[in-house]
């Protein structure tokens, strides 16, 4: 079973998509499972607004939409009762959280992820064996090691390989931090989101020394992939970025095919059962 580590579906006539009024107008529109009718692949929903009722939202799809086998939610983790919070969201899904996502890249200060006051909170997630995601580009990535070196066991999955600056082929800076970050014990990476990271049209070529060294980092076992659709829609369609992300895969760690298109997340996010995340070792 092909599972899509990370897909979103929103709908801007119910809630708040803030960052959409700078996106593309033919994102500005619902997106929802009817619109999603061009694959039986499985899939983990993922967040794409600051607000609870988004995650809750997301469980109602989730119930109504074989298929979905979690939710990646948010939570604001710097209230004073985050951990409440988490808990909450956790029990409301019944089983379907599998994670939470605060949306960092959109965040000004880019220390965010240091700040004490979210010390209880990542906590709070590895004690409910959630996943952490980490919705970061290279600016965050030395805040990013320095948070995850004080959770033992929290098991974290960087989004979208930290947004590498592929259009203007910025390769160095971003290479050395994201092999950083895949030193840390328990850390992933999702092969999501690079084809709109290259500009337009969308150049396939461009992603392969990105993936290269995300392969090279992480190794195949450790790399998980997702669509990111519909924001994938700007650039390829959902079968021609799973066909390249497939060659990529066999170019580079050909023996790990089916841990990066769904044993791998299934396992993380516990998508076969009712187990928490495990912690995973090595680098």
């Amino acid at each position: 079973m092909i599972i899509d580590a990370h897909r979103h579906y929103w709908d801007p006539t119910k809630l708040d998509y803030g960052w959409l009024a700078q996106a593309p107008a033919a994102l500005q529109r619902p997106f929802l499972p009817a619109d999603m009718d061009v694959t039986t692949d499985a899939c983990l929903l993922v967040q794409a607004a600051p607000d609870e009722r988004e995650t809750l939202f997301l469980f109602d799809i989730a119930r109504q939409t074989p298929g979905v086998l979690g939710v990646i939610g948010w939570v604001d983790m710097e209230a004073s009762d985050a951990t409440q919070r988490i808990a909450a969201l956790a029990a409301q899904g019944q089983g379907l959280l599998r994670g939470i996502r605060p949306m960092v890249q959109d965040i000004p200060d880019t220390e965010w992820l240091a700040r004490p006051s979210l010390d209880r909170a990542f906590d709070c997630l590895r004690d409910h064996g959630l996943v952490f995601d980490a919705l970061v580009d290279n600016r965050h990535l030395r805040a990013l090691s320095q948070r995850l070196t004080q959770h033992a066991g929290l098991v974290t999955v960087v989004d979208h390989a930290a947004k590498p600056d592929i259009a203007q082929r910025e390769f160095a800076a971003w290479a050395s931090a994201i092999a950083r970050v895949a030193q840390v014990p328990d850390v992933l990476c999702k092969l999501s989101g690079l084809l709109t990271l290259t500009g337009e049209p969308a150049d396939p070529t461009a992603v392969e020394p990105y993936a290269a060294h995300l392969f090279q980092s992480f190794g195949g076992e450790r790399l998980m992939w997702g669509s990111d659709w519909p924001v994938l829609t700007t650039h390829a369609s959902y079968d021609a970025w799973k066909r390249c992300a497939q060659t990529l895969t066999r170019r580079f760690a050909p023996q790990h095919e089916a841990a990066v298109f769904g044993e791998t997340a299934a396992a993380v996010y516990s998508l076969a059962g009712d187990a928490p995340a495990t912690a995973l070792g090595g680098s």
